[in-house]
């Protein structure tokens, strides 16, 4: 570790695509990733997936700090124990992670997680919200919940909020009410933070399944209170997944304004991990990320998001 990387942080965010183990849970629609399932998914597949996150999870960050991250909110992971695979892999078992996660009622079973450095994260509460959407019969359309972790980074009071917003799947207009439903509660669990503690230090991060512009993200999640560095990449272009050849930054991490200026802990960079090992390199998908499966056809890839991360620096 070099001066410039002394007293820096990584805060990074992944959606790992389908983080599942290979059991069928008779309770949510994961009947695909079993071994007898239309994806095959066994238990060399899996391995296979767990190292290869772990092993990019482990580089997050590591050029401007010369640590793994401090702390990674993760979407798309099916239960606890596939987190605690994913912790004990032979990248990340040396860092010594420990993990927060609850249970929900989304109907695919696939949850948010957060993973923290035991070192230099301490972990004072934690708490699942969520989301109450109605779908047109009237009926409950269960997604996943919001996550609230609240601890000390290096003695610094943080209060992080990880998200995975409901999807485009039935199109983009039809399920934008969706996610400025979820925006509305992580402003619900704002104001609770705001209860407990002046002038919170806040991380809204995860994956928002809409772009830094989105009305979702720009309207609704933003206030003059929060600042979204993601937004001026997405303008530049970039972005984490790709759909029909055309970028999307659904990724992203949001920090309070209190981060920035004369903060005790101020925010750096923000930054998207494109490796050209986390991306096809030939073929018609040639530049998008590597995924594990394209339809029913296992790809042996990463995740079909690349990750992001951002860095802080303690004064």
């Amino acid at each position: 570790m070099n001066a410039q990387q002394y007293n820096k942080y990584t805060i990074a965010s992944y959606n790992v695509e389908n983080l599942f183990d290979i059991y069928d849970d008779p309770d949510t629609r994961d009947d695909d990733f079993t071994p007898e399932g239309r994806k095959k998914w066994d238990a060399e597949r899996y391995q296979r997936k767990i190292k290869k996150l772990g092993s990019v999870i482990a580089q997050l960050g590591m050029e401007e700090t010369g640590f793994p991250p401090a702390i990674i909110g993760l979407a798309e992971v099916e239960n606890k124990e596939v987190v605690l695979d994913l912790i004990n892999t032979e990248h990340l078992e040396k860092s010594v992670y420990d993990i927060v996660h609850f249970d929900s009622s989304d109907e695919r079973g696939i949850e948010v997680a957060l993973l923290y450095r035991k070192k230099i994260f301490e972990l004072l509460h934690a708490e699942a919200f969520p989301l109450l959407l109605i779908d047109k019969d009237g009926k409950r359309d269960f997604t996943r919940d919001v996550l609230l972790v609240k601890g000390n980074l290096k003695g610094a009071l943080i209060y992080f909020i990880v998200n995975h917003w409901p999807s485009r799947r039935n199109g983009t207009g039809q399920t934008e009410l969706k996610r400025i439903k979820a925006a509305e509660l992580v402003h619900q669990i704002i104001d609770k933070i705001k209860e407990e503690t002046s002038d919170p230090k806040i991380i809204i991060l995860g994956d928002f399944n809409d772009d830094p512009t989105d009305i979702s993200v720009k309207k609704h999640l933003l206030t003059p209170d929060f600042h979204n560095p993601f937004e001026s990449i997405f303008d530049k272009g970039y972005g984490t997944l790709t759909h029909d050849k055309k970028w999307h930054l659904f990724d992203q991490i949001i920090l309070s304004k209190n981060f920035y200026g004369e903060a005790n802990f101020q925010f750096k960079k923000a930054s998207i991990f494109d490796k050209k090992f986390l991306t096809e390199y030939k073929g018609k998908r040639k530049g998008d990320p590597y995924r594990t499966y394209i339809g029913k056809w296992h790809q042996g890839g990463f995740s079909d998001h690349l990750p992001v991360h951002v860095t802080l620096e303690l004064k």
